[in-house]
């Protein structure tokens, strides 16, 4: 079997199994049963986080145990209009000469390839030392996973290699560090005033990982509709009965929708839309040019909120920046600090919106969360502080890192480039529980993710393999 083939072989079965961030108790289990299966040692933990081990090749014994690393959740998300269930539906593969991408909806390749590859190499790798293949839960969300992973499971190891980035010929040596924040309100409500009722949604953007794209310049959905609320109120009232938008904290927003009654003639409205369109395209247009502003007439709804609550909702909005706040000093290329503006949900007479803060370094995060329970005490919302996920910072000394860049030129004819991330990956939290684990994060070329664009490169599939397979081999010799 060929190793593309293989490793898509492994990718199809989690495709077929569900699971989004929070909800992985299914894929768990069929790893459980099936690497077991396989003749491997494996334990599934209390978070569903699965550890399974395979012995060393003969001879070779009494090298260092090396660990491959992956996240089995996914970013769910689907095409407007396209209709898809995360709790249920199947991910449906489509694979042409060049990409593997899904019908309609994200793909699941972060990190559901890098899963695939560690089970093709527990398989089929051969002259390596201890092996053991860690697949953690929740990354996407909450980083759980990798929260309650047992030191003990990182601490007899040597080397991890980490399958989580973004482009075959990268090596990943470090990256940010980020802080969940969530404000939230109890609204209040009253009875719909005169007026007639409109829909506006703001589509057509691009969106993508808060990451890896927040430096591109890309139009945030969110803080947008409130922009345009905002112009309108500026008109007359605008008595606003819903706004919610985003699909996961860590994705740019890509679409936004908002339910309004008020008396502005539709006409006036169309003509405010259009010079905020023009505004939005003299700031975003180089980067955004597809932007849609929709609106419709639509049914009255029978409440909308009391005007300061709607006016809390928006000042918060547009007080939140979204975008960088900070470049390296370091390497001038890179995002130091950013932050993006990711969820708006109204659900049972409460608003909250998830705010995601990134930075390489850990003090402004906590700068962040200071900042947010002032801006709640403020606008009137409830600050909520989460999960703040340590930056991984680069290891100048790395004998993973030497070795995986030499091998990969060789086996490739050109340098790799070795680089510092501005996204989060778990190898923060495994650096914490064993400070002496020398660790890389690779991954084959994926792009657009978090998205419904999302799709593999294939012929990065099999370099990817040899890579990990060659550095095995000489881990094994050392």
């Amino acid at each position: 079997m060929e190793i593309l083939d293989g490793v898509l072989e492994e990718f199809q079965k989690l495709a077929a199994i569900p699971r989004k961030s929070g909800e992985e108790k299914r894929v768990s289990d069929f790893l459980k049963t099936y690497l077991t299966e396989q003749g491997f040692h494996v334990v599934q933990d209390e978070v569903n986080n699965i550890i399974a081990d395979a012995p060393a090749t003969p001879g070779f014994e009494q090298a260092p145990r090396t660990i491959l690393q992956g996240h089995m959740d996914m970013v769910c998300v689907a095409e407007d209009g396209y209709a898809y269930d995360p709790l249920r539906d199947p991910i449906k593969l489509v694979r042409s000469e060049k990409y593997l991408e899904a019908e309609g909806t994200s793909l699941g390749a972060d990190d559901g390839i890098g899963v695939a590859e560690g089970l093709y190499l527990l398989k089929h790798a051969k002259d390596h030392g201890p092996l053991r293949l860690i697949v953690t839960v929740d990354e996407e969300r909450g980083m759980t996973g990798a929260i309650h992973l047992a030191p003990k499971y990182l601490q007899d190891a040597k080397f991890l290699i980490n399958c989580d980035s973004e482009n075959y010929d990268e090596l990943t040596v470090g990256s940010a560090g980020s802080v969940d924040l969530t404000f939230r309100r109890a609204l209040k409500y009253e009875a719909a005033p005169e007026g007639k009722a409109y829909r506006l949604s703001v589509g057509g953007l691009l969106g993508g990982h808060s990451g890896e794209r927040i430096g591109d310049g890309r139009g945030n959905a969110l803080r947008t509709l409130a922009f345009l609320l905002q112009a309108l109120s500026r008109q007359g009232r605008i008595a606003l009965a819903d706004f919610h938008g985003g699909k996961a904290h860590n994705a740019i927003p890509d679409t936004a929708e908002a339910c309004f009654l008020t008396q502005i003639p539709q006409e006036e409205i169309s003509q405010i839309l259009t010079a905020e369109k023009e505004k939005f395209l003299a700031i975003y247009g180089a980067v955004d040019p597809s932007v849609e502003f929709v609106l419709q007439e639509t049914e009255a709804p029978e409440r909308v909120l009391i005007p300061g609550d709607a006016q809390r909702l928006l000042r918060l909005l547009l007080l939140l920046h979204t975008g960088v706040f900070a470049m390296s000093t370091v390497i001038p290329s890179l995002v130091e600090t950013s932050a993006n503006l990711g969820v708006v949900r109204m659900e049972d007479d409460v608003v909250s919106v998830e705010y995601f803060p990134r930075s390489a370094v850990d003090g402004k995060l906590d700068e962040f969360a200071a900042e947010a329970r002032i801006l709640g005490d403020l606008v009137g919302f409830e600050a909520v502080v989460g999960t703040k996920s340590p930056g991984w910072k680069e290891n100048k000394k790395s004998v993973l890192a030497k070795m995986m860049a030499e091998v990969f030129e060789e086996q490739n004819g050109k340098p790799m480039k070795v680089e510092t991330i501005h996204a989060g990956l778990e190898c923060g939290w495994h650096f914490g529980k064993n400070p002496q684990l020398d660790m890389v994060s690779i991954g084959v070329t994926t792009q657009d993710i978090h998205s419904p664009n999302e799709r593999l490169v294939l012929a990065t599939v099999e370099p990817q393999v040899r890579l990990i397979e060659e550095a095995l081999r000489r881990i094994a010799k050392l």
